[in-house]
């Protein structure tokens, strides 16, 4: 499918993307790219910043910022309204602000946030975004040499996380608990990640499962355990703007879409990211990550732009490449994987895998900036097109007309 606008048209549409981090910038950049002067694309977001969300482990450890301006990473043609968006209409949405914006076609990219699942979350810190980075990274100042802190979570974020702050903080006390440790690789994977959590530092606490958050502890299924600082690096959630729209939503609040990210009661509605659901025989092997948003950010793109153009759009496929693990500023660890982010043989590990993470990193915000020029893996192999299926549409929804003015 082509991405681009023939030239003898004119201005074809207002696109809105709601939400600036990965998959929004990139889908944003791209239609601006693609559709140069004919489509006219604004991004709503709470701050005029990028926060790189991969570097929010590093940002509350203080070692690094995750803060860019968006004036620096967003397309000359694309315009910032520095907002939150409160409500989705069928052709425009309301902001925090009183205004409203109308728009032709939508992108859905509000992303992801921290699940809040334990009771006593609020005694917690979190690293899921900008705001409890910020005061995570406020109250390891403040701790004294031996204090406690629980790192409750064995994801990417619950590793990456107490390796990070027992890098930068030795003279404190990193305790991981979680019933187990990066579950998802092979055994001799886990065992690995576990010994240079161990030989950073961190005390692992494996086996227990916390049941809730005390303002000096954390309780688990197996008793208590002093905390002096509780961070929370547990399951993530989307927000609720799409349910609270009106829209179709799965069970945890996520976007429905069909094959293409199109979404499945208005079609004018494009959805990119953590916070889409697209059916499983495309999106299954999606975990929430850059990775993956990027990907669907410049496909979301193109959907979008097929739309515009009165085409039908491609379906979704993306294939994961890796996991990346960094454990602290000197080590870390990269599983390869097969295009359905199934584990395979190899892996990296030590200092090259650090340097690889790091690069990786870099390149994922480089290449935001260069969006017509951004390509990636195909998905999965897919039996036949026609089996591709996503929630069956309601009644009377029509495909929304091609919005075209010639000269």
């Amino acid at each position: 499918m082509k991405s681009s606008i023939g030239r003898e048209a004119v201005v074809l549409a207002r696109v809105v993307v709601v939400g600036a981090g990965y998959a929004g910038v990139l889908a944003a950049n791209r239609l601006a790219a693609a559709g140069r002067s004919q489509v006219r694309v604004t991004v709503v977001n709470p701050r005029p910043d990028f926060v790189e969300r991969v570097r929010l482990h590093e940002h509350a450890a203080g070692v690094s910022s995750a803060v860019r301006p968006l004036s620096g990473l967003l397309h000359r043609d694309v315009g910032l309204r520095v907002a939150t968006v409160g409500s989705i209409a069928e052709r425009s949405v309301q902001l925090d602000d009183g205004g409203a914006l109308e728009f032709d076609y939508l992108v859905y990219a509000v992303g992801s946030t921290a699940g809040r699942g334990l009771p006593g979350a609020e005694h917690a810190w979190s690293v899921a975004d900008l705001e409890g980075a910020e005061s995570l990274r406020t109250r390891l100042r403040c701790l004294s040499a031996g204090a406690r802190v629980v790192v409750i979570g064995g994801g990417l974020t619950g590793i990456e996380t107490s390796a990070e702050i027992a890098h930068r903080y030795p003279a404190l006390r990193i305790e991981l608990v979680a019933p187990s440790v990066a579950a998802w690789l092979p055994a001799s994977s886990r065992a690995t990640v576990e010994r240079k959590l161990v030989d950073a530092g961190v005390v692992l606490r494996t086996g227990l499962r916390a049941v809730a958050v005390c303002p000096d502890g954390v309780e688990t299924d197996a008793g208590r355990l002093a905390s002096d600082c509780t961070v929370w690096a547990g399951s993530f959630e989307v927000p609720e703007l799409a349910r609270h729209s009106g829209l179709p939503v799965a069970s945890d609040g996520r976007l429905y879409t069909d094959e293409s990210l199109v979404c499945v009661r208005n079609r004018r509605i494009v959805g990119v990211g953590d916070a889409v659901a697209p059916p499983e025989e495309v999106g299954a092997h999606l975990r929430m990550s850059c990775q993956a948003a990027l990907p669907m950010g410049a496909h979301g793109a193109d959907t979008v732009l097929a739309l515009i153009q009165g085409e039908r759009p491609a379906p979704l496929s993306i294939g994961m490449v890796g996991q990346g693990i960094s454990l602290g500023r000197r080590d870390g660890f990269v599983q390869a994987t097969d295009r359905d982010d199934t584990p395979r043989g190899f892996v990296l590990s030590g200092r090259v895998a650090a340097v690889v993470k790091e690069r990786v990193c870099r390149l994922t915000v480089g290449s935001m900036r260069f969006p017509r020029a951004y390509r990636w893996l195909p998905g999965p192999t897919l039996k036949e097109p026609k089996e591709l299926k996503g929630p069956k549409e309601p009644k009377g929804s029509e495909p929304a007309p091609a919005v075209v003015v010639s000269r």
